[in-house]
């Protein structure tokens, strides 16, 4: 008999390298700052080459949008698995490791693609933003034959992101993650992930949302994009066409989540911002964990804004489990 599963992530495997960068930095290198843009693995080298007199303070961490909200809900105690892409290089075996110490199961375990893991650059300005610049590598071969449909039908949710809609072989590998967990009453979640995306690949994005999700996890400004407009209201309400239910984050004003029938103002936890880098995966992570274990909207929501106040207070998009455990005595002890 499968396992049961809380949440069945499908992403990019992306090994992350983090540095703190200036304004100016990014103008200098032609770096469209607050976005994720693809590149290739030469104008990557080009770019790290630009800011060696940086990589003091930067470090080397598993990531990529769903495995980062995967981790978390694992190391909050989540039964999880995640669909990915690993290089058979070092980079995927550290990555490969740092799924198992999360305790995140995986259909990869010694068995990898020849190829070049992928890898992220994200740079850090004094104003906690981040930008991202990607080169996939073996993350744009990922398709449907990635997929463990056995372990789909196990779960009570599956989610991936929306950076999957890229290219024709990711976006139909989201789609019939999509079509198998409906077919077997598993409910489906997608992060919008990147402004730029829902930009760029709406009609792409439409095709893998289907004629309409279960739950969608946003920021104000893909929900605008998305709508076409600047009003938050009209947006929240074109959301409610393409899923039954979701979350906006709200950044230091905290979040907005519908149940499906009604919304709720999450309100913010209060704290100095360094690094937003995996602020909304880790919202997004909490909030799946909560859901999947019993609890409703504004007590999960609640969680999740503790738990992406804690990540943006310190560099990098991951907290370490000991510091998960933490938050959630403390959400325990606050419901």
């Amino acid at each position: 008999m499968t396992k049961h599963y809380h949440v069945y992530g499908l992403g990019a495997a992306l090994v992350n390298t983090e540095i703190s960068v200036t304004d100016a930095d990014l103008a200098a290198m032609a770096v469209e700052k607050g976005v994720m843009t693809l590149v290739d693995e030469a104008r990557q080298r080009h770019l790290l080459d630009c800011l060696a007199g940086h990589l003091v303070r930067s470090k080397r961490t598993s990531g990529g949008s769903t495995a980062n909200a995967i981790i978390a809900i694992a190391q909050f105690g989540g039964q999880t698995f995640y669909s990915c892409k690993l290089g058979d290089d070092s980079n995927g075996e550290f990555y490969l490791r740092d799924l198992q110490a999360a305790g995140v199961d995986c259909h990869i375990d010694q068995r990898r693609d020849e190829g070049i893991t992928g890898t992220c650059l994200v740079m850090i300005t004094p104003d906690a933003e981040r930008t991202l610049n990607t080169f996939l590598g073996v993350n744009s071969a990922l398709s449907q034959h990635d997929l463990v449909p056995e372990v789909i039908a196990a779960a009570s949710y599956v989610y991936f992101e929306a950076y999957l809609v890229v290219s024709p072989t990711t976006r139909a590998a989201a789609i019939r993650t999509r079509e198998i967990a409906e077919q077997n009453g598993v409910k489906t979640a997608l992060s919008f992930s990147d402004p730029g995306i829902v930009t760029q690949f709406h009609d792409g994005l439409c095709e893998m949302l289907g004629k309409r999700i279960d739950l969608l996890f946003c920021n104000r400004l893909e929900a605008l994009s998305w709508a076409q407009t600047e009003n938050l209201d009209l947006a929240i309400d074109s959301l409610k066409k393409i899923s039954h239910t979701f979350a906006v984050t709200l950044g230091a004003e905290g979040a907005i989540v519908y149940d499906g029938t009604q919304l709720h103002n999450i309100a913010p936890y209060k704290v100095q911002a360094v690094d937003t880098s995996g602020a909304g995966d880790m919202f997004a992570g909490a909030f799946l964990f909560g859901i999947t274990h019993g609890k409703d909207f504004p007590t999960a929501g609640k969680l999740a804004s503790l738990a992406a106040a804690a990540v943006v207070s310190t560099y990098g998009s991951r907290l370490a489990a000991t510091q998960q455990q933490e938050i959630l005595s403390q959400w325990n002890s606050i419901e």
